[in-house]
């Protein structure tokens, strides 16, 4: 049942964002972040609908991803790109005109993109937390991290976002505007997914306390890449001999190590953030059962 509504969740999530394309994106005429910035401007000039080209340049990544990195997020990102897929397909058959945002005379037209860059940004942070995204850039982002986890993938999308914005200036009749509802909406987008994420690129520590450091540690190494430190101490109150795992993952990865940890009922863990870190963490480790 929880996973039959986990997904549900993707499909909510994605009609919504399919939604905020038509009626906050489309209408004032610029392209959003990413893939989809590209797509808009596709379906602009050529009239080909952003639903179709998003199958076109995400399954494929899909498909890397699920071969490559992680079938499980591969696989709800197939959910999440269908459905926003043919529910854009869809809404372009429904007439909404009575209730899209739309202004002729421009004096409130940054009301639109800020409304869909937080709407996303939104949609995008809830969509990480529940190990999914939406897709295009995110997609690249897991692959670049499977074989060089220490790039800064940031500046991809900076870069992205950019040529975007840039190109937009070309597409919509030579005008700034659109340069500047890009600009804004890539900026909403990201400081709410951020927010949410409680700042998703630094790294998270756990301190274990548990009868099983070797299982624990096993599925860290393996399904993490990172390892943990074995720490031996006494309880206070009656004096049993435990175990405690000191481990430093990073943000993205607290959902699947409160997986783990869900498996051993009677462990006890505390999460501090971690400002900084020095030497190996940013790259994986080989899979051995050694414990540090």
């Amino acid at each position: 049942m929880k996973k039959f509504l986990g997904y549900l969740c993707f499909i909510a999530l994605a009609a919504l964002s399919a939604l905020s394309y038509q009626l906050f994106i489309f209408p004032n005429s610029f392209a959003p972040a990413g893939f989809n910035g590209i797509a808009t401007m596709i379906q602009h000039i050529f009239g080909i609908n952003v639903g179709y080209l998003s199958l076109i340049f995400n399954i494929p990544l899909i498909i890397a991803v699920f071969i490559l990195v992680n079938k499980d997020f591969a696989v709800k990102t197939l959910v999440y790109i269908l459905t926003f897929a043919i529910s854009l397909i869809i809404l372009e058959r429904v007439d909404l005109s009575a209730i899209i945002y739309q202004t002729e005379t421009g004096t409130s037209t940054i009301l639109g993109p800020l409304v869909a860059g937080i709407l996303n940004g939104g949609i995008l942070g809830i969509a990480f937390m529940m190990n999914c995204c939406s897709g295009g850039t995110e997609l690249v982002a897991a692959l670049i991290h499977k074989y060089k986890p220490s790039y800064d993938f940031v500046w991809v999308t900076f870069v992205l976002n950019s040529a975007v914005a840039v190109l937009s200036f070309f597409v919509f009749e030579f005008r700034f505007e659109p340069v500047i509802l890009c600009v804004l909406y890539c900026y909403a987008q990201s400081v709410v997914s951020d927010k949410m994420l409680k700042g998703n690129k630094e790294a998270v520590r756990f301190e274990i306390v548990t009868d099983n450091p070797q299982e624990i540690a096993d599925e860290v190494i393996v399904k993490l890449g990172h390892s943990c430190t074995l720490i031996g101490a006494e309880g206070c109150y009656t004096h049993n001999r435990k175990n405690i795992l000191i481990c430093i993952v990073n943000k993205h990865q607290i959902v699947q190590m409160k997986q783990i940890l869900a498996k051993y009922p009677s462990t006890f863990a505390n999460v501090s953030n971690v400002s900084y870190t020095i030497g190996q963490f940013r790259y994986p480790r080989e899979t051995s059962s050694t414990i540090e």
